[in-house]
């Protein structure tokens, strides 16, 4: 029988590409202990303190402007994560604008704004009280995806052009699961939102965001003034199969 070569071999195996190597950080970042990189001081042994992290990171709507750490540790998680979550041919597709203080505050009077303009009278009551409470945060991280990197990707490897989409998508979802987990890992409170694409317009125009960065989530952020919510599971023989053994 006769057999045919992969496609993706194929393209890897005749295709010369360059990665871009990523504009220098003027801003210095100190490595989060967390992410300790050190092979001889881990900030964790195996798996268990990860998994730890991330059976800790839960969805917490009452928040504060209180802070257990500096708004400058908030931005070292936020760039280690932004450098070091993985991206479809280091792609690097990624963009992030965080912000804080009175800039979080006017984010979420644009949105309660935006929101009062097409939700019904009657109705908007529980929607500002929804805005009120993300407004009691401390900041909001904004992600993004940068189109033009997505589109020179499709360009580039035309072969796989509707997958690069997607493949954008996974890298922002990790990115928004690495900062969420880590900041409520340093004692915050988070909850994830998606007011995109109502709000999209307006935070181009308020915050210089160019037209290519297409929003994905934001990312509340404050101190805990509340415990989150039961979290009940499914069975998991319904979610996980195993086949072979060692």
């Amino acid at each position: 029988m006769q057999r045919f070569a992969h496609p993706l071999r194929t393209l890897l195996k005749n295709t010369t590409y360059r990665v871009a190597t990523p504009r220098p950080i003027t801003t210095p970042i100190t490595t989060p202990k967390m992410f300790s990189s050190s092979k001889t001081t881990p900030a964790v042994q195996g798996a268990d303190g990860f998994l730890s992290n991330i059976k800790a990171r839960r969805t917490i709507y009452a928040l504060n402007k209180t802070l257990p750490i500096s708004t400058d540790r908030v931005q070292e998680i936020v760039k280690e994560s932004l450098l070091h979550v993985p991206s479809s041919f280091n792609s690097q597709s990624n963009r992030v604008v965080v912000l804080l203080g009175a800039e979080h505050d006017k984010f979420w009077d644009i949105t309660t704004a935006i929101l009062k303009s097409i939700v019904p009278g009657e109705n908007f009551a529980s929607t500002a009280a929804r805005m009120a409470g993300f407004k009691a945060g401390a900041g909001t991280v904004l992600f993004f995806e940068d189109q033009d990197v997505v589109k020179g990707m499709q360009e580039k490897f035309a072969l796989y052009a509707d997958r690069f989409d997607p493949w954008a998508g996974h890298s922002s979802a990790m990115l928004q699961f690495a900062v969420w987990t880590a900041l409520e890992a340093e004692g915050l409170g988070a909850n994830l939102q998606h007011y995109n694409p109502l709000v999209d317009q307006k935070v181009q125009q308020e915050w210089s965001v160019p037209s290519t960065w297409k929003l994905s989530a934001q990312l509340v952020f404050g101190g805990k003034a509340g415990e989150p919510g039961e979290k009940t599971f499914g069975p998991l023989e319904q979610k996980y199969r195993v086949f072979g053994s060692a």
